[in-house]
């Protein structure tokens, strides 16, 4: 099928591009869902499988670091070769992976698995904003439509609890991942039908190396801060960081020299790119970090059932779709800055207030604290993508939502990586010996805290009682001292923000 560049393809009507919205929002929709309902399946692949505590981080965010180190690839492959022919080959390999990890039967084929849905999760994406900035070229319409875009994350991640509760309560734990492919498949129906084709009409050569350095870079920069974050200071994970920051000097250093970069350094020219991508990456490491420890403490620590724990949260994040949508007014009226600063801040007070959790009661104090933290994430992340992809032409589109998306990706990612390490680093610290356990058990125990509930359970009598007690209290502990790593983030990322944009006068 012929396809036109984004600069000369004619505007569909006004009708046709909210359908083409409304199309491009399944993805977004299926991989926020995807990000909530994983947290709340640990529990049930974590007893299934027994991974280990390396393991069931990987198990999580793997998909997310491959995702981000395939982002800028993926989004400026999509300028060249077509945007939704990417979304479509993109849609294919997300069911096949799904299908994958929907029975994987170990920890590491699981691992793979999400490690390919990242791969496939990448080309999804950026498709989708770039596609919309060439879709929508009034921009009034674009930023309500990015409003929407953005809001949809909140939307998957608020059905993302209650879908996963009931499926869990329901089905194995594999079923989370099947959910992926009716959405898939209609996908693969509409967008061919409504979804207009675009790329950049100049998009010079693509260069693999880049593509291959990008990639190499993040994953190595990954496995040395999990490690080191996760179990002290070591000279493989060492190394592995300094070669992941030197193999991005490299990749820094040939995006200058060439003359079609493929990752155009030229949009971090713009402070309110810069800044807004930064935030984005800030906010992103809060919400997600904060979701694969709450829903732990909800289930492991205070014995909710997923689907009880699921509607705790569902507050936060319905609040997260009203002010992400309240964005739009709001920016015409307060000064951009401000509006930020104000919702970072509000963010942090929510992680701030999850230092009062309790071993045995915290269900108030988690569902106001979600509450704050839903409801600014809600906001800025409106406010950062309509910066992003107000500041580039159409034809650099992919660029630009390719960079968007591998802040939301890395942040995301990182959040496990960093809050989820620094999480079970504490927790095994903490956790007491116990009269009855011997060593080994203690040492399944301390891996995670649904292996202290498997070890609980085989020892029985009170020695069990006594292990899951000082478990709770380890676990608690642990979700203290996350909390207030994410409340002094999201407080550096306020400060930062609101200097940046006061500087560069954004209104």
């Amino acid at each position: 099928m012929p396809t036109t560049s984004p600069l000369r393809h004619r505007a569909p009507t006004s009708r046709r591009a909210w359908a083409a919205l409304a199309v491009l929002l399944l993805p977004v929709l299926l991989i926020s869902v995807d990000s909530t309902v994983l947290s709340f399946a640990v529990p049930h692949l974590s007893a299934d499988l027994a991974p280990t505590g390396t393991e069931l981080l990987w198990i999580v965010d793997v998909y997310g670091f491959m995702i981000a180190g395939l982002l800028v690839t993926m989004g400026t492959l999509g300028d060249r070769i077509g945007r939704r022919r990417l979304l479509l080959i993109g849609a294919v390999a997300f069911g096949a992976a799904s299908a994958m990890a929907a029975y994987a039967p170990s920890p590491e084929v699981l691992i793979l698995a999400r490690a390919l849905l990242g791969v496939a999760g990448a080309t999804l994406m950026p498709s989708t904003l770039s596609l919309l900035r060439n879709i929508f070229l009034d921009t009034r319409q674009r930023t309500l439509a990015i409003a929407i875009w953005a809001t949809m994350f909140s939307v998957g991640s608020a059905l993302g609890p209650v879908v996963g509760g009931w499926l869990l309560g329901h089905f194995w734990w594999g079923s989370v991942f099947l959910v992926n492919l009716p959405v898939m498949a209609l996908l693969l129906v509409l967008a061919p039908l409504l979804v207009p084709e675009s790329r950049d009409p100049e998009p010079g050569r693509y260069d693999l190396a880049s593509a291959g350095l990008s990639l190499v870079a993040m994953l190595l920069a990954v496995y040395g801060i999990k490690n080191l974050v996760a179990g002290g200071v070591d000279l493989l994970s060492a190394a592995a960081l300094v070669a992941g920051v030197l193999v991005g000097f490299v990749f820094v250093r040939r995006q200058r020299r060439l003359t079609v970069p493929l990752l155009d350094l030229g949009l971090f020219r713009h402070r309110a790119f810069s800044a807004s991508t930064v935030t984005n990456l800030l906010t992103t490491f809060a919400i997600i970090g904060a979701l694969f420890f709450i829903t732990q403490y909800l289930q492991l620590v205070l014995g909710l059932e997923p689907i009880e724990a699921g509607f705790v949260l569902v507050p936060g994040l319905a609040l997260a779709i009203v002010t992400g949508l309240g964005a739009v007014p709001l920016m015409r009226r307060v000064a951009t800055a401000w509006l930020v600063f104000a919702s970072l801040l509000t963010v942090a007070a929510g992680y701030s207030l999850l230092t009062l959790v309790g071993a045995e009661s915290g269900v108030p104090v988690v569902m106001v604290a979600f509450v704050l933290i839903g409801g600014g994430v809600g906001l800025v992340q409106t406010i950062t993508n309509n910066l992003i992809m107000n500041t580039v032409e159409p034809a650099k589109a992919g660029a630009a939502a390719a960079v968007s998306e591998t802040a939301y990706e890395v942040g995301g990612g990182a959040g496990i990586a960093v809050l989820g390490s620094v999480l079970a680093t504490v927790y095994a610290r903490t956790l007491s010996p116990v009269d009855g356990i011997g060593d080994s058990a203690l040492d399944r125990a301390g891996e995670t805290i649904g292996g202290a509930q498997a070890v609980a359970g085989e020892t029985g009598g009170p020695a069990g009682a006594a292990l899951l007690q000082v478990a709770g209290e380890a676990f608690t502990s642990a979700v203290h001292v996350t909390s207030i790593i994410g409340a002094v983030v999201v407080a550096v990322a306020a400060t930062q923000m609101l200097i940046v944009l006061r500087r560069a006068a954004v209104r």
